[in-house]
């Protein structure tokens, strides 16, 4: 039974934030970046992010728990336990999970906030993925309290880890190409909202008179956080039009490329762009293709 469960356990973690993956992926219609790169984000999540996050909250707690220890003597047990979940969790983890975007906006593949929430989105999921499998087998030690721990941390719990990492890579992606003011403000801003979204959930469902309420923020939050994100990728989508449009003009990309440019799932058709180049102009454009990165 418990050899099953953990094989189980495998398929649940792994199976549904893939699947997740792969849509955040898929909706970043305009620059869609190669798998392998927000894999890679994925990645980092599932290990390194992981490993960090276990190592910075011991180091985190200790302090924290002794604090609580001398105000509180011998009713300190479970503020401890609470500790943990809603300060040392959120704190800690969005740090270890948000830093590997801060590292990776350096890239030229890193052009703006679509991004950043990509990236940050891949790197909760990796994150939830080895969370959610960790808990499943530790705490689904019977196959009904196993089923109902798939289904809350696959559509609720993982989905957070998600949305807060997603929004500090948005905050990032919106402050690369900002002055230094305004970077040295929006990714600590990025990060709070990040933590505060953690903190929310976690407290909220720590108290079963409060659970309901975490339910629904965490729904609601998901509904405004694809608003945003769509309204992200159109605004991108607009630039990139524009920006084609003024080199169309200038006669570097023809005319009847502009077809095809703006558009990923028309870009990636075979035939429109000739391979071997017939001139100058058209090597250009197929290079620009596959090139072109906002900066602004």
């Amino acid at each position: 039974m418990q050899l099953g469960l953990a094989f189980a356990s495998i398929f649940a973690a792994v199976i549904p934030m893939f699947t997740y993956l792969l849509i955040i992926w898929w909706m970043d219609r305009n620059e869609r970046d190669p798998f392998w790169v927000v894999f890679l984000n994925f990645f980092w999540g599932a290990t390194g992010a992981i490993v960090l996050g276990i190592i910075g909250s011991i180091i985190f707690q200790i302090p924290l728990s002794m604090g609580i220890q001398t105000l509180f003597g011998s009713d300190s047990g479970n503020l401890n336990d609470l500790s943990g979940a809603i300060i040392t969790a959120p704190l800690v983890e969005e740090f270890t999970k948000g830093m590997f975007v801060v590292m990776i906006a350096a890239s030229r593949k890193f052009d703006g906030v679509v991004d950043g929430v990509v990236y940050g989105g891949a790197i909760g999921l990796g994150f939830g993925m080895t969370e959610n499998f960790l808990y499943f087998l530790t705490y689904g030690t019977e196959p009904a309290s196993w089923l109902f721990l798939v289904i809350i941390r696959t559509l609720f719990s993982a989905v957070m880890h998600c949305m807060s990492t997603a929004t500090l890579g948005g905050f990032i992606g919106m402050a690369k190409f900002k002055p230094i003011g305004y970077k040295i403000l929006l990714v600590p801003a990025g990060y709070l909202i990040a933590v505060f979204l953690h903190f929310s959930w976690n407290l909220t469902v720590s108290f079963e008179s409060t659970t309901l309420f975490g339910f629904l923020f965490l729904i609601l939050y998901f509904f405004a956080w694809i608003a945003i994100f769509q309204i992200a990728v159109y605004m991108e989508g607009k630039t990139i039009a524009k920006e084609l449009n003024e080199e169309s003009g200038s006669g570097l990309i023809p005319a009847e490329h502009m077809n095809y440019l703006p558009f990923v799932s028309r870009r990636n058709k075979f035939g429109w762009c000739p391979q071997g180049g017939k001139s100058e102009r058209i090597r250009k454009s197929c290079r620009h293709s596959r090139t072109k990165k906002i900066s602004g």
